[in-house]
């Protein structure tokens, strides 16, 4: 699984419609509406590295109203959750 961070700039007047029409792209797993210099943050999941291309340039950046993205790639996914299960290995409930 390859995960993306993509940044969007979009038409103020229309993030809504943005953030709706960016979440119901097949590999677009979450949109949120942010504050600061960016307006959303899309966090895409495909199953190949070239699948990015079709999601990304081919459908994200044809939504009307984004005016212009910029992608991160992740290299390796550290959660709360995973923490958690890494610590508590070997340990016994209630010690």
């Amino acid at each position: 699984m390859v995960t993306a961070i993509v940044f969007i700039k979009a038409d103020v007047a229309r993030i809504p419609e943005v953030a709706e029409q960016v979440a119901a792209i097949e590999g677009v797993s979450e949109v949120y509406s942010v504050t600061g210099g960016l307006d959303l943050i899309a966090m895409v999941r495909v199953a190949h590295h070239d699948d990015l291309a079709t999601v990304i340039p081919d459908h994200v950046n044809r939504v009307p109203g984004v005016l212009s993205t910029e992608t991160h790639i992740a290299f390796r996914t550290y959660s709360t959750h995973d923490l958690e299960a890494a610590f508590s290995l070997g340990q016994e409930d209630g010690v």
